[in-house]
């Protein structure tokens, strides 16, 4: 199963060149990077990623804060694994208090960071080596339990407090899971979240659009040709996933 990673860094080539290295692990998947804190606690709550590189030197909430809300907060199902990253050897200690998994300076090394990607799998066992069981996905839709075939999906939405699962023949099937546990269930398929309200088979995309501002539209080969939004975050991600494809 794959790790999801994000990064959290105001400084861009910072953040690129963690991103690149990341790239290169067959076994993460990028989430959407946040530049400082705020965006990080609210891209957490959509994404809810296994391990944050956390920049402790940044404008507004730094790092260390960061880490206390998320450790202290009481009514998330888990705490990620934190990779603090920074310039400044003397936070090592107020790292370490955090119960950080690992701590790294900048500029980046390639052998220490690949350490730290060592101690990040070490603490992740379970998920890194499991594996989907079966070929199909098994939904509670009322009081029934619904086979469906992953490959037959379109995309599933986020309504309210539930989510709407779309068909390549334009069937609808609302449960009440929430998306990040469809993505989990998912696991293996080749399913992305190109923006915070969906869950996308990148199999069943037909084209897409450019939009504004850095963002894009996909088109689904539905019976409808449904359109899907991307987020500007997101679409760096999204062309990666589609073998290295860029805009």
């Amino acid at each position: 199963m794959k790790i999801h990673a994000m990064i959290v860094e105001d400084e861009r080539l910072a953040r690129e060149e963690l991103a690149y290295l990341l790239q290169q692990e067959e076994d993460v998947l990028l989430c959407p990077s946040a530049e400082n804190g705020e965006q990080l606690l609210t891209l957490y709550q959509e994404y809810q990623p296994d391990v944050i590189f956390l920049d402790i030197h940044m404008p507004g909430i730094n790092g260390v804060e960061v880490a206390k809300i998320l450790r202290d907060e009481q009514t998330q199902q888990k705490t990620p694994l934190i990779v603090f990253t920074t310039a400044y050897e003397s936070y090592g200690v107020q790292a370490f208090d955090l119960q950080a998994t690992d701590y790294l300076l900048k500029p980046f090394d390639d052998a220490r960071f690949q350490t730290a990607m060592d101690r990040v799998r070490s603490a992740l066992p379970q998920k890194v080596s499991r594996k989907p069981k079966i070929d199909k996905l098994v939904v509670s839709i009322d009081e029934k339990m619904v086979v469906v075939d992953p490959k037959q999906i379109g995309f599933a939405v986020r309504d309210g407090r539930s989510i709407k699962i779309h068909t390549l023949k334009n069937d609808v099937m609302e449960t009440k899971m929430n998306l990040k546990e469809l993505e989990d269930k998912l696991t293996g398929f080749p399913f992305y979240r190109p923006h915070r309200s969906y869950l996308v088979n990148i199999d069943a995309i037909k084209e897409i659009t450019p939009w504004f501002n850095g963002a894009y539209n996909l088109v689904i080969k539905d019976e409808e040709n449904s359109t899907i939004p991307v987020s500007r975050t997101a679409a760096k991600g999204l062309f990666e996933a589609l073998e290295g494809i860029s805009p």
